[in-house]
């Protein structure tokens, strides 16, 4: 086991966070509050109330029911940049310096928020972590697969001058996976290529669907990163692609357990990914309603893992780094800083 003040020095790179995900129930009231939004009868009433039933999803669906209902009480422009900025401010503190971050505008544009709106505030707040904190980051639009791909062809739409002038940096698939595979979505993702052949494309695959629909992200859209990916051990011949193609899976170890993926973060596969040399970064996923940010993912992995040594947290770090789609510059820097971290712990 490494020691805490190593992890907490380690530069870390965020691939898997949905900005929407990190409203903090001490947030959450006061939004609702001067927005004046009603929340549910049977919302729990309290922030304590409502920290106690973060602890109690029963699976996936269950905690989306409660995500989306807090969703409701962003409004405003300034309500997403309070909320992301909130965000950047805590993870400041455990040394993270560059984050793609996940956003679902489909949340919103329901809602009657234009989809402008909720990027801007979105997009104020990472230039501003990058003014004060030094982090960068990217954001990525995200697809909601419960609602028809007709939808995302709408939103895709509604977006086309962020994703032309490079705004919106990425495409992402996200919400309840099993019932809705990557297939749906080709046509959206084969559109938002088209409108800037630069965008990056990932996608959630192989954390409750099968270890196939990595494959069929992979294939069909055309995705450089996988986001979750677990299940993709359960194929040996998939395993060695994603190694030879340098293909990064987002990891989200505490998430995976709040939602009974798995019982203990120690039953996850990722020594298979280490002895197998698939990249993968660890990540926080929603960690508001799964109590436990970036680093608090790190610490865990370490006490589940004890017995990885400094060289495998320092090529997780790496390839955390080369994953990103930040430029070559950036990387460098990034590099720079994980070499002096190494030199002083080792």
């Amino acid at each position: 086991m490494v020691s805490e003040s190593f992890l907490l020095e380690l530069p870390k790179c965020e691939h898997h966070l949905h900005l929407e995900g990190t409203l903090e129930p001490d947030l959450l009231f006061p939004l609702a509050k001067r927005n004046n939004i009603k929340l549910p009868d049977h919302f729990p009433q309290t922030v304590e109330a409502l920290e106690k039933r973060y602890t109690q999803f029963k699976d996936l669906q269950d905690f989306l029911d409660y995500y989306y209902i807090g969703t409701n009480v962003l409004i405003t422009e300034d309500d997403f940049f309070d909320l992301a900025f909130a965000y950047f401010t805590k993870v400041s503190k455990q040394g993270l310096v560059h984050a793609e971050v996940f956003y679902d505008p489909q949340s919103h544009t329901t809602r009657g928020i234009p989809l402008e709106v909720v990027t801007r505030g979105f997009d104020r707040a990472c230039k501003k972590a990058q003014e004060e904190y030094g982090i960068t980051s990217k954001l990525i639009m995200c697809l909601l697969r419960h609602l028809p791909c007709e939808d995302g062809m709408k939103t895709i739409a509604e977006a086309e001058p962020l994703i032309k002038n490079g705004t919106i940096h990425g495409l992402g698939l996200d919400s309840a996976e099993k019932p809705f595979p990557p297939a749906l979505f080709v046509e959206c993702y084969e559109r938002a290529a088209q409108i800037n052949p630069d965008i990056k494309l990932t996608a959630h695959a192989g954390e409750e669907g099968p270890h196939t629909f990595v494959s069929d992200a992979l294939d069909l859209l055309n995705v450089t990163r996988i986001d979750h990916g677990i299940n993709s051990t359960k194929n040996e011949e998939l395993l060695d692609r994603l190694a030879e193609q340098r293909t990064m899976l987002t990891v989200c170890p505490l998430s995976n357990v709040k939602l009974q993926v798995v019982q203990a973060v120690k039953e996850l596969p990722l020594q298979m990914l280490v002895d197998k040399d698939v990249p993968f970064s660890l990540n926080s996923d929603d960690p508001a309603y799964f109590g436990g940010y970036i680093i608090d993912n790190y610490y865990q992995v370490n006490k589940d893992f004890p017995h990885w040594d400094h060289s495998v947290w320092e090529r997780i770090a790496r390839n955390s780094i080369n994953g990103s789609w930040c430029d070559q510059k950036r990387k460098n820097e990034l590099l720079a800083k994980v070499d002096a971290v190494m030199a002083k712990y080792t």
